[in-house]
């Protein structure tokens, strides 16, 4: 094992700062504040959507262009980045990656942005539509 540079920090360190920025959300929550007019988002790669399945309606967003998307300064956003004060909940398989794209929302400005704790598995064990996926 190499010795630990100065400064840096273990993912678990960095998730764990990452969630202490978030009001995560259950999968009822998240349900109850997308029909409310929230944004869902959901950054799975295309290979883990087709394996898993989809919630219906959820914007596609993979991770490696999440802030380019979303930043409203970028030419590159798309027109459901109406401004800082957008509710974005973000979605992964297990609600880790989430964390860390919502906390990265974070860093453009968009404080409302957070996640689905447990990600899609959480969705869909409390039965919430999805359409179906090769291992569901």
């Amino acid at each position: 094992m190499t010795v630990r540079p100065a400064g840096a920090r273990s993912i678990d360190e960095i998730l764990a700062e990452a969630r202490g920025r978030l009001e995560r959300l259950t999968a009822e929550q998240t349900h109850a504040e997308w029909l409310d007019g929230a944004l869902l988002v959901d950054i799975r790669p295309a290979a883990q959507r087709a394996a898993e399945g989809e919630i219906p309606g959820a914007l596609v967003v993979e991770r490696n262009v999440l802030e380019w998307r979303f930043d409203p300064a970028s030419d590159a956003r798309l027109p459901e980045a109406t401004g800082y004060d957008l509710r974005i909940i973000v979605v992964c398989s297990e609600g880790y990656t989430s964390s860390l794209a919502a906390a990265a929302l974070h860093d453009l400005g968009l404080t409302s942005a957070t996640d689905l704790a447990d990600g899609f598995q959480a969705w869909r064990a409390a039965g919430l539509p999805v359409t179906s996926g090769a291992t569901a």
